[in-house]
């Protein structure tokens, strides 16, 4: 029961706003994520604002797909540091997903969040994960193709 309420705890803290600062992903965040999403599918959005030129490809077509009023299950981290807040959220504004929950790596190891999400994952960016309803992914590693995406959630419906 204490672990249990000490878990809560930790997620009401550490859930990120809709909008604004991105929350801090440590290495029961992933957990978190999917826990918040129990029984409903989500896309898991790797990316970089400081060093990843393709995320910023990819970024721009979510972008799209959210103005073009597409249903977007997307939850976004940011492998960057909590110091990078200000260009993350800039970056989100102006791409058009101010509005999708937003986190931001906060370890002095990022080597155990990458672990915490995929042991496999050695940090090459864009990476996604489309988790269906029961929680089970597909990786995509590079630039997410839209065709594929839009197909992955036609079958989630």
């Amino acid at each position: 029961m204490i672990r249990l309420s000490a878990l809560l705890v930790t997620l009401a803290l550490n859930m990120p706003a809709a909008a604004g600062e991105p929350a801090a992903f440590g290495v029961d965040s992933l957990e978190a994520i999917k826990s918040r999403h129990t029984g409903r599918p989500f896309i898991l959005g790797l990316w970089s604002v400081n060093w990843c030129g393709h995320c910023i490809a990819e970024l721009t077509m979510l972008g799209r797909l959210v103005k073009s009023g597409q249903a977007l299950p997307l939850v976004l981290v940011s492998t960057d540091t909590p110091e990078s807040a200000a260009a993350i959220e800039s970056t989100l504004k102006r791409l058009g997903l101010a509005q999708q929950e937003s986190w931001v790596f906060d370890d002095d190891v990022p080597e155990r969040l990458r672990h915490t999400i995929d042991p496999a994952w050695r940090g090459e960016l864009p990476r996604s994960y489309l988790y269906d309803a029961s929680h089970r992914r597909e990786t995509v590693t590079g630039v997410l193709d839209e065709s594929i995406l839009k197909n992955w959630l036609k079958r989630q419906r």
